[in-house]
C-alpha cells in the first residue's frame, strides 16, 4: 500500500459476515460455563467434533469442579485418554479444580481466565464471547489465523497472539466480540484451506487472495 492509498474501512467490509454469523453458538457443545471451560480446554490441538463426542461421557462422570476434586488424576487421564495431549490437559483440569473448588468461582475476565492452566487468550476470548461478556480481545483460532492474512486483514503470520494483536489494532472494539467467530465460521464454511468457495464469499470484492487468483 502506498502513502496515498487510504486505509480500508474494515468495519464496513466485514459487516456482512458479522450480520451473517452474529450470535451463532460456538460449535463446541455445552450447557453451562463449567462445561464450556472444559470443552474449550480439551479442544486445543483437537477437533470440536471429537470433543463433542467425548464431553457427554466426561460430564456424566465429572459434572462439576467439585466432582473432579473428589476424583484423582489417573481417573481423569483415563476418561480423556483419546484427546490430544491428554495427560497435560488432565493435569490442567485437576489444577483448575483444586484452585477454584466450585463452578461459581470460574472467572469471567480475560486476566483471570488466562491465569488458569490450559486457558490461553484464544480460549479465554471464546469463553467470554459465549458467556456474553464484554470483549477484551478477539478470538484467533486456526481458522482466523488462516483467513485474516488471506483476505489482507493482517500480515502473513501463523502466530495467534500476533494475529489477535493486529486485529485489535485494525478493528474497532465494538466488533471485537463477534468478528473473531465470524471469521472462524467463514473459514469453516467458505474460506477453506484448499479449494475455498471464493465465488460465494461475502468478502471477495475486498479479498487479496481472490484478487490474486
Amino acid at each position: 500500500m502506498d502513502l496515498f492509498t487510504p486505509p480500508k474501512d474494515w468495519k464496513t467490509i466485514l459487516q456482512p459476515i458479522i450480520e451473517t454469523y452474529k450470535g451463532r453458538k460456538h460449535p463446541l457443545e455445552y450447557s453451562n460455563l463449567y462445561e464450556l471451560m472444559v470443552a474449550v480446554l480439551l479442544s486445543a490441538q483437537d477437533s470440536d467434533a471429537h470433543i463433542n463426542k467425548i464431553m457427554p461421557i466426561f460430564i456424566e462422570k465429572y459434572p462439576s469442579l467439585e466432582a473432579i476434586n473428589s476424583s484423582n488424576l489417573d481417573s481423569l487421564e483415563n476418561i480423556i485418554s483419546k484427546v490430544m495431549n491428554s495427560k497435560n490437559k488432565a493435569s490442567w483440569l485437576f489444577d483448575i479444580a483444586k484452585n477454584l473448588e466450585k463452578d461459581e468461582n470460574i472467572p469471567l475476565t480475560l486476566h483471570n481466565l488466562i491465569q488458569l492452566k490450559g486457558i490461553g487468550r484464544k480460549s479465554a476470548n471464546v469463553i467470554l464471547r459465549e458467556m456474553n461478556q464484554p470483549a477484551e480481545g478477539i478470538i484467533a483460532d486456526l481458522h482466523v489465523i488462516r483467513v485474516a492474512p488471506r483476505i489482507g486483514l493482517t500480515d502473513e503470520i501463523k502466530d495467534g497472539i500476533k494475529i489477535e494483536k493486529q486485529l485489535m489494532t485494525v478493528l474497532p472494539k465494538e466488533i471485537w466480540n463477534e468478528i473473531g467467530m465470524a471469521l472462524s465460521f467463514l473459514g469453516r464454511e467458505i474460506c477453506r484451506p484448499s479449494n475455498p468457495k471464493c465465488l460465494i464469499c461475502f468478502l471477495k470484492n475486498d479479498c487479496n487472495y481472490f484478487k490474486n487468483t
